[in-house]
């Protein structure tokens, strides 16, 4: 070995089963050998045109502004509240999790007045409880929501929250970070005017972009600012001459994850969004199914269960940490811990994207009730594989 030089990369190979990443394709991982052009070059401009078009289709909407960020999916947190929000503006901020606090104290550092509209974690914002808030704020601004909550595994509703934003003739902004491509998403159904997400958890590609879709409402208010955007990378009104007709350069962009994120975007509509969104409820359910089974309870709201992300609660006389030690040691499997109010007391099982199959339920399930088992504590593996493979199989 040359001194001062590292030896020669080798990462584990892990199967990974929590809040994300998820497992990328490996079309994807195919895709990102592609050779490297410029950022200006006709090909990539017309690799940025094709990303456009599925995003589109994969956000259901016709919003110009639909492209990819640079930055993992809190890069489209932060150019909504960088954006959209000027000093003294108030928004209202559904919170019943570790991402809906993000949201805030974004908000907060870009001078905004934030009410907040708390829920206990593991249920849903009542939206009549967010309506509330919103007449009670004065003249708002903004109304955020988490839809896919990753640090509860609770599926927020929305369209209701946009109605009431709309009502009071606010903006409505949507974190669909987890939800993006494994939900129910319809942002031109619903009226949403700037929707975020992320590359690695439904699209399974590497972390790294960020998607979003931009109403033109949204962007009327962009244009309309008394101050420009605090944050220039991400400001809005520079990047949509970038990706617009016009191709003015703004930042050298990251040409293998856009590759990655063109091929990740092709096997999500050569599969379908029903079809999908189909199988990451069946493979939630019959995980869930599993789970209670084997006597651990869920710890997200009955009716408002994330599909693509389930949170168990960590059985009496388990340690989190060993066990998810065990779990990565014996099986290189990763399964991800509790935030917040959740820490400690519960897992994350993520089953999203490429990583969302039958296969991996029954792995996940007999894998976590192996590590209960390591630390003395059993659980019912049997009558679990039976719950989940009636579901999956028709079978018990």
């Amino acid at each position: 070995m040359i001194e001062g030089v590292a030896a020669e990369l080798n990462p584990p190979v892990r199967i990974l089963l929590g809040p994300g990443p998820s497992a990328t394709h490996p079309r994807v991982y195919r895709a990102m050998a592609a050779p490297m052009v410029s950022h200006l070059d006709p090909a990539y401009l017309q690799i940025m045109d094709d990303v456009q078009a599925m995003l589109r289709a994969a956000f259901r909407t016709q919003n110009r502004m639909t492209l990819a960020l640079p930055g993992t999916g809190t890069s489209g947190m932060e150019a909504a509240m960088a954006n959209l929000l000027e000093p003294g503006d108030t928004i209202v901020i559904g919170v019943a999790g570790y991402f809906g606090e993000r949201m805030v104290e974004m908000a907060a550092r870009y001078g905004a007045s934030v009410v907040r509209v708390d829920a206990a974690w593991g249920t849903v914002v009542e939206p009549q409880r967010i309506r509330d808030a919103v007449r009670g704020a004065g003249r708002v601004r903004a109304v955020a929501i988490v839809q896919g909550e990753t640090s509860t595994g609770v599926l927020q509703p929305i369209d209701e929250v946009a109605r009431i934003a709309h009502e009071a003739g606010a903006l409505v902004i949507v974190d669909a970070v987890t939800s993006f491509c494994t939900c129910e998403l319809a942002v031109d159904a619903w009226e949403l005017d700037y929707v975020y997400s992320c590359s690695q958890k439904g699209l399974s590609c590497p972390p790294g972009l960020a998607p979003i879709s931009v109403s033109e409402r949204a962007m009327q208010a962009i244009h309309a600012r008394g101050r420009p955007v605090s944050n220039w990378y991400l400001d809005l009104t520079l990047l949509e001459k970038y990706w617009g007709p016009e191709r003015a350069y703004h930042h050298t962009a990251p040409a293998s994850m856009t590759y990655a994120l063109h091929e990740g975007l092709r096997i999500v509509l050569e599969e379908g969004l029903p079809a999908r969104i189909a199988r990451h409820q069946k493979h939630a359910q019959a995980a869930q199914a599993a789970f209670e089974a084997m006597g651990m309870p869920l710890a997200a709201q009955a009716g408002h269960r994330l599909p693509p992300l389930t949170t168990v609660r960590i059985p009496e006389g388990v340690d989190d940490v060993q066990a998810r030690g065990h779990l990565l040691r014996e099986r290189g499997l990763e399964v991800g811990g509790g935030l917040g109010a959740f820490r400690g007391k519960a897992w994350r099982v993520g089953l999203m994207g490429h990583s969302s199959t039958a296969e991996n339920v029954l792995l996940v399930a007999g894998a976590l009730a192996e590590a209960c088992a390591a630390q003395g504590v059993r659980v019912d593996a049997a009558a679990g594989s039976a719950a989940a493979s009636k579901l999956l199989f028709g079978t018990a």
